[in-house]
């Protein structure tokens, strides 16, 4: 696991960057507070940081502020804790209010920081749990539909600020409820987990997919026209026929009806949405197993 060290005393930051690599860390190592900032508003952040309270540029507390302003922004967090020479009571307050997750006192002991960051890293693994949980449908492990609308956001103001293109696909399952009512729920969780996978494989690595709801799953296409996009669809839908699925005594036949909307500039999402899901139930009115724009 990558950790910060940010600590201007020669001395101490040497045995610290010795301890953690012992303890099986990743140390980045730096000197004084404007370099310890830089390192943690990167993109490659570590996400468990020991910094010392007193140093050149910004002082920890500092750190501990502006980090906690990132946190709410990007909706992640980072585990600081503050290395002090400052042990009362009024000082110790004043650093968890600052946003420090924990202290220790200088001159410290190696077990006391050992097992303070075992805490941390249980903390955060426990956090990185409930954010993927947060964020994620449980049956099929795809994008939950909070998560979804969060990335389309994000991806229509890439398109806006960068002229690109973009397309939506919602796909529904046909006659998921006959395969429900024959063959039990059990055989239709089976069902979404094996579209799940096939959507998965057959997209590109920086499109978005997720659940929708039901049976319903949502595309997201960046830089894809309609045109690209409709190729895109087609190919998953294919696939998708291709592959029976066995449940019992039987190949279940699998078909799906596919709605492709392109986003222009100033369309809500909404709206985007809105005509996608209107594609979509022209394909099934049009035999379903189709794809319509």
């Amino acid at each position: 696991m990558r950790i910060l060290v940010a600590e201007d005393d020669m001395t101490t930051r040497v045995m610290l960057e010795s301890l953690l690599k012992k303890w099986g860390y990743d140390p980045v190592v730096v000197s004084d507070g404007e370099e310890a900032w830089k390192v943690l508003s990167s993109e490659e952040a570590p996400y468990l940081a020991v910094i010392d309270w007193l140093m050149p540029g910004l002082e920890g507390t500092e750190i501990c502020r502006l980090v906690r302003e990132r946190n709410r922004m990007n909706g992640k967090y980072q585990y600081i804790v503050l290395l002090t020479v400052q042990s009362e009571k009024e000082d110790v307050i004043r650093g968890l209010e600052a946003g420090a997750d924990d202290y220790v006192v200088k001159p410290f002991d190696s077990q006391e920081l050992r097992m303070r960051l075992s805490v941390a890293k249980r903390i955060l693994d426990l956090q990185e749990k409930l954010a993927f949980f947060a964020n994620h449908d449980q049956l099929t492990n795809l994008l939950n539909r909070h998560a979804l609308f969060e990335r389309l956001s994000g991806e229509m103001a890439r398109a806006d600020r960068e002229g690109t293109s973009l397309s939506l696909g919602l796909l529904d399952l046909d006659h998921f409820k006959r395969i429900n009512d024959t063959y039990g729920h059990l055989a239709g969780d089976r069902v979404l987990r094996s579209i799940a996978k096939i959507l998965c494989r057959e997209l590109r690595p920086y499109d978005v997919v997720g659940r929708y709801g039901g049976e319903e799953f949502v595309m997201i296409l960046p830089g894809a026209s309609s045109e690209e996009g409709y190729r895109i669809l087609d190919r998953v839908r294919k696939r998708i026929g291709d592959r029976p699925l066995k449940v019992d005594d039987d190949q279940v036949e699998l078909t799906v009806s596919m709605g492709l909307a392109e986003y222009r500039q100033g369309m809500t999402m909404d709206g985007l949405i809105a005509r996608a899901d209107e594609a979509m139930y022209r394909a099934k009115d049009a035999g379903r197993d189709k794809v319509s724009l």
